[in-house]
């Protein structure tokens, strides 16, 4: 399995998976030249990706998905749940529904709700080899989800915002509420506690991922998370920072 991030923060959103003969898109919330120039120095065209997960219509999440959709024909792999807020941008015909799990290609893909002001999804994805769990934008993890989370190669996780910055920041009170709300986002030190219950020998990768501009630094994250999980022993040179205008290399577990 590759993972490759090619944004990550509150103007846009996209990762890149891939295994085997098959490449998937989480998220199109940067534009379609973006992308293609970030695939372009990959050597990977962008008619060969087979399927888009959307983890929810938040514009930061599908800004490019209507393009990419109708310039390149791509099929969009979606729970029921999520139908109504697709359809506003991209026709119908290009969603395959998703009752259960999917599988697309050498891929498998299971489904997590998260808790976000609208409908949202996280993802554990996986293939004979790896396995990677993928969320962002969400208040909580449910426990019920721990463990299915487990010992997995890659994390790709939101370490939003710190809680300190946030409150004291220049956001108006109810937009401090609902950032730190069960609908909100997730904190560095929420997400670093959660990654100590989790990670384990097969964790190879963490990514911090949707890191607020105003209410956090690339550095804050990095050191409270690392300070989270201290005690665990995992690498620190394993925790990618990624960024809103700069993608990640592409690693490979």
């Amino acid at each position: 399995m590759k993972v490759k991030i090619l944004a990550s923060g509150s103007k846009g959103n996209s990762t890149l998976v891939m295994s085997g003969d098959t490449m998937i898109l989480i998220d199109v919330g940067i534009t379609v030249p973006q992308i293609k120039r970030i695939l372009d120095k990959e050597q990977i065209n962008i008619n060969d990706i087979d399927g888009i997960l959307i983890s929810h219509s938040h514009s930061d999440h599908i800004k490019g998905l209507s393009n990419i959709v109708k310039n390149y024909n791509l099929s969009v792999y979606a729970k029921p749940e999520l139908i109504y807020d697709l359809v506003k941008y991209i026709p119908i015909e290009s969603i395959i529904v998703i009752n259960d799990d999917a599988v697309i290609g050498d891929i498998n893909v299971k489904f997590i709700e998260t808790s976000h002001d609208v409908t949202s999804y996280g993802f554990i994805i996986s293939d004979s080899k790896a396995s990677m769990v993928y969320i962002t934008d969400t208040g909580y993890i449910n426990k019920k989800y721990e463990a299915i989370t487990k010992n997995k190669d890659i994390y790709v996780i939101e370490t939003n915002h710190d809680e300190e910055m946030l409150m004291n920041g220049p956001y108006p009170y109810y937009l401090k509420q609902r950032v730190i709300s069960d609908k909100g986002h997730l904190s560095n030190r929420y997400t670093g506690k959660y990654l100590t219950k989790v990670i384990g020998d097969n964790t190879k990768y963490i990514f911090l991922a949707h890191i607020s501009e105003n209410n956090n630094t690339y550095d804050l994250a990095l050191e409270q998370v690392k300070e989270e999980l201290a005690s665990t022993n995992f690498s620190d040179d394993k925790i990618i920072v990624t960024h809103q205008n700069e993608e990640t290399d592409m690693v490979e577990v």
